[in-house]
């Protein structure tokens, strides 16, 4: 008999080939998504999640991001009016960005599964640990 993880998400744990320094913001992203990167790159390089391999995906966050601030910024410009089409890019882009934020730890549920992956080697040595 298999066993099946169906809504169970592996604990995610500190990465061993983690970036010890922030690689510079891509030239290529908007204003937000440069604040974005500057906001959360710092975080991710001291908590040991991403890796060069992990790039591709903080990007698409950060880009993500980006449009949904970009939108924003807009429509307050413009009256405040809501233009339909507009609206569901910005719905879509902010799904994605959710997403992303949970496999990179940036949301507080995320952080816990983080933290709580990185204790298992201390309390390996302990001998009252019973689990």
């Amino acid at each position: 008999m298999s066993k099946h993880l169906r809504g169970i998400k592996p604990q995610a744990q500190k990465s061993k080939d983690a970036l010890t320094k922030a690689p510079a913001v891509p030239s290529y992203f908007s204003p937000y998504a440069k604040a974005e990167w500057k906001r959360i790159m710092p975080r991710l390089i001291a908590d040991r999640i991403i890796t060069k391999a992990d790039l591709g995906g903080v990007e698409e966050y950060c880009l993500m991001r980006g449009v949904v601030r970009e939108i924003e910024t807009n429509r307050a410009l413009n009256s405040g009016d809501i233009d339909p089409k507009l609206f569901g890019v910005q719905n879509r882009a902010a799904q994605t960005a959710r997403q992303l934020a949970a496999e990179y730890g940036l949301s507080p549920v995320s952080r816990a599964r983080i933290g709580g992956a990185g204790d298992d080697e201390a309390e390996d040595d302990n001998p009252l640990n019973v689990r």
